[in-house]
């Protein structure tokens, strides 16, 4: 069997090639060196260099024939102007690329990425990567000290990713690892949850654009802001700090001064500067709580420095700048906010790029079993001594939390305060059977008190809000609460539809029911299938 004959392409390194007189043999040139090896029986060198460095490029090729007379060498002028100028430097590459004319079927190719700038090497890389160039890379190194005279080192690398299965596998553990620290390490089972957690890791680590978060109060807004925080500063993509406000606490004159800060002397009783929530987010992430809360000035600032970094603390005269990431959280309907005149609609599109709708824990039931164990581990750090329950103890709590009749209104911090509470009053660490009942007497008094979740008080509360729901007249409230009832429990519009209108969509010639219900939830600033609205914590 014949075997195939060497071919390598290399940049002449117009730095590290040259070499004047004699003394030039006692130096190290990464081009000639190539040809020196013993075990490197090069056929072909493929020499690449611009106009410039022509007289040089012949200079060295001369001395390869010298120490390698059976080696060709062809010289090939790629044009750049300028070699630390990317797109020039990819496309003149590139072009050579596709004219050469290669025959891997009698020749192998290397591909030396030791000469060139740096931008030559990474264009190099990603042509032998994306195989338009189909070869193996090569990297040659200097003799040490000891090995003064000789033409150094060299090594292979073979970027078929296939066969680094374990290389490929790290990557995937990491990812793994990067979705379960979101996750507060608790093994959800819900799908659609785990599948919304994958894709926030990836936009978490490859982009620093704003992330909207939404969902009831209790879902975990809060905490999730806080996890992305900590796994962008884990991969050093953040240096500031995490930076939390609740915008529905922000009142007034001093939302503003809160947020932008104030120079001294702005108003009454700003006796010091103070540089303002976004300055201390600089370098780190700002996560703003019911951003819905914010006033139109405050909205407006906000959008400045989004779009520019830059903004006007209460009462200066001179510009301040901020670079930070922002994550929103809202339990209210920004779109219907923008419709009534409430929310910026500039500033919704631009934090709208990423947004994660959290379901409640009546939505993720089949998540409340890994959940109360991360809730029982994090009671007994918190008390120091170990939590347990019996097993009909466990068996009785999740019959309960997964049926119906647990409401979870708070969500996880209604799991959170039944944990806490049975652990404190278990005897000796062990939940038992009467501590259980006590809690869950407890739990059902307390949905009692609040109004009746899916009654038609609790339905408009939650997704109109307490103002909005007090505007309705009686006969749209009985009615409205009626559409949301039917909507949440279909899983199409036009499921919805068909049993709302079920009576007289006969009567009518075109039966779009689906358009029907859409246009009259329009009406409330609503959209199918109503998901839950009104403003409170995470």
């Amino acid at each position: 069997m014949v075997s195939k004959k060497l071919v390598i392409f290399g940049l002449l390194g117009t730095q590290l090639d040259r070499g004047i007189g004699p003394q030039r043999w006692e130096n190290w040139r990464p081009t000639v060196s190539l040809c020196q090896q013993e075990d490197l029986l090069v056929s072909r060198l493929e020499l690449l260099h611009d106009r410039k460095a022509s007289s040089m490029a012949e200079a060295v090729a001369d001395d390869i024939v010298k120490v390698s007379p059976e080696t060709e060498v062809r010289r090939h002028t790629v044009g750049f102007s300028d070699a630390w100028d990317f797109e020039e430097v990819y496309g003149a590459l590139a072009d050579f690329a596709r004219g050469y004319a290669f025959h891997p079927e009698r020749e192998e190719y290397l591909i030396h990425i030791t000469t060139g700038t740096h931008v030559a090497q990474i264009c190099l890389f990603l042509l032998t990567e994306s195989r338009h160039l189909p070869a193996r890379l090569i990297q040659t190194a200097p003799p040490g000290e000891r090995e003064r005279g000789s033409p150094g080192s060299y090594s292979i690398i073979d970027l078929d990713l296939s066969r680094y299965d374990r290389i490929a596998a790290r990557f995937a553990e990491e990812q793994r690892e990067a979705r379960s620290f979101l996750k507060s390490g608790i093994a959800t089972r819900n799908a659609a949850f785990n599948q919304m957690i994958e894709e926030i890791e990836h936009v978490a680590v490859a982009s620093r654009d704003p992330i909207l978060l939404m969902g009831p109060t209790g879902a975990g807004k809060s905490s999730l802001a806080r996890r992305v925080f900590e796994l962008k500063k884990q991969r050093h993509q953040l240096a500031g700090e995490f930076v939390e406000v609740n915008c529905a606490t922000l009142r007034g004159d001093t939302a503003a001064s809160t947020l932008f800060g104030h120079v001294r002397g702005a108003f009454t009783g700003a006796q010091r500067d103070r540089p303002g929530l976004l300055r201390s987010a600089d370098g780190g992430l700002l996560f703003l709580d019911e951003i819905g809360e914010l006033g139109s000035d405050e909205q407006a600032m906000l959008l400045r420095a989004l779009e520019e970094k830059r903004f006007l603390p209460v009462g200066a005269d001179r510009e301040v700048a901020s670079d930070f990431q922002l994550i929103a959280g809202t339990n209210c309907d920004l779109a219907g906010a923008v419709g009534a005149g409430d929310f910026r609609e500039d500033l919704l599109a631009r934090i709208n790029l990423w947004t994660f709708p959290l379901p409640g824990l009546a939505q993720r039931r089949e998540d409340i079993e890994p959940n109360l164990d991360h809730e029982l581990e994090g009671a007994a750090k918190r008390m120091g001594r170990r939590i347990s329950m019996a097993k009909d103890v466990r068996t009785g709590f999740l019959t309960f939390a997964r049926s119906g009749e647990a409401k979870w209104n708070a969500n996880f911090r209604d799991l959170n305060a039944a944990v806490t509470r049975m652990s404190t009053l278990a005897p000796g660490g062990r939940i038992t059977r009467a501590v259980l009942d006590a809690e869950l007497s407890r739990l059902r008094a307390a949905w009692r008190s609040a109004p009746a979740v899916g009654s038609d008080e609790s339905l408009l509360m939650e997704v109109l809000g307490a103002d909005g729901a007090a505007k309705l007249d009686l006969f749209d409230r009985a009615q409205l609460a009626c559409v949301i009832r039917v909507s949440r429990a279909s899983t199409t519009l036009s499921e919805a539809g068909r049993q709302l209108f079920a009576v007289t969509r006969g009567n009518r010639k075109v039966t779009n029911d689906a358009d029907r219900l859409r246009k009259y939830l329009a009406r409330f600033g609503l959209a199918w299938p109503c998901p839950p609205l009104v403003s409170g914590g995470s």
